[in-house]
């Protein structure tokens, strides 16, 4: 049974000749990644060809303690691959093919993503070239719980999204409708989610980071937040209208010393504005550590300046 013509079928035929054309697009810049760890057991997902020399990112766990492996493209193509760096923390890894590599994809900002969003992913398992899903962006903002040895940490603003992606397809690409990748999917077991590390600023940073030093170092202050509106009364005084709701303070932290608490609403750090987690979170890298770093809080009422001081974030 084939359906009238009309805006219905309109509208179909146009979502598909999206997804189709981000389909075209994306696969040949998306490879399928297998690796092998120091103790012969193996890692494999997808990886997408970023801007640099043979450069790819995918998830750090499919590759984790591994540090070489081979990449296979949609054309045929393949490569030994090195491992440039992992970081647990965020979830994002990157390596380097030895031998060429298609093109780069074009990075987006899932700063400017909209829930109801038309997303597509992309990932190319081992065996099945070229997998694709769509769908809509269901969340923005959503947290993802990471550790590396007994530090855990959380990744913010984690894109979901209702296409299906399943273990093969972490670390491909998650694209906007212009073919712009926004995400790095992450299928973790269990969770019957669609998630995907958010292509932003922070993310740009660590992974530059990662093909700098091989490693990402952190700042660590020991609060724990959530976005929060500010009460009508802060929000005229002030001109803005979220902040971040200190949620839990840990005992012997840096915001413990300097005495923040939980119920306090941060307005500023740094001198700038907080109103997301991200908006904390990237001010805590390698140049944070050791540094005073002020942070503006509303505390029943009152306006509070306190001074932390960052120290490393480690692991183990």
């Amino acid at each position: 049974m084939s359906l009238a013509p009309g805006p219905e079928t309109d509208a179909l035929d146009a979502y598909s000749r999206i997804v189709t054309a981000v389909a075209a697009e994306l696969t040949p810049h998306v490879a399928a990644l297998q690796v092998t760890g120091p103790d012969g057991r193996g890692g494999a997902g997808s990886a997408v060809v970023v801007p640099g020399d043979g450069l790819l990112v995918t998830n750090a766990h499919v590759v984790g303690a591994a540090r070489a492996g081979r990449a296979v493209f949609s054309d045929g193509s393949e490569s030994d691959v090195e491992v440039v760096g992992a970081d647990p923390l965020s979830d994002l890894a990157v390596v380097r093919a030895r031998e060429a590599t298609p093109p780069p994809a074009e990075l987006g900002d899932a700063a400017e993503l909209r829930v109801g969003q038309l997303v597509v992913a992309v990932g190319n398992p081992l065996g099945l070239a070229g997998s694709v899903t769509a769908g809509v962006v269901s969340g923005l903002g959503r947290s993802l719980p990471t550790r590396n040895g007994r530090t855990a940490r959380v990744v913010e603003d984690v894109i979901q999204t209702d296409a299906a992606l399943n273990p093969g397809n972490s670390g491909g690409a998650l694209a906007d409708s212009a073919g712009r990748v926004v995400g790095i999917n992450t299928a973790v077991a269990g969770w019957g989610l669609g998630l995907a590390v958010p292509v932003n600023t922070t993310t740009r940073r660590i992974v530059a980071a990662l093909v700098r030093d091989g490693r990402v170092r952190r700042a660590y202050l020991g609060l724990v937040s959530t976005p929060a509106p500010l009460p009508a009364p802060l929000a005229e005084r002030t001109g803005r209208r979220r902040g971040l709701r200190v949620v839990d303070v840990v005992a012997g932290s840096p915001a413990d010393r300097a005495g923040l608490k939980a119920g306090d609403l941060v307005l500023e750090a740094a001198r700038q504005p907080v109103a997301e987690a991200q908006s904390l979170q990237r001010l805590l890298f390698e140049d944070a550590i050791g540094r005073p770093l002020p942070v503006t809080v509303s505390r029943r009422g009152a306006m509070v300046d306190v001074i932390t001081v960052p120290t490393e974030l480690t692991g183990g």
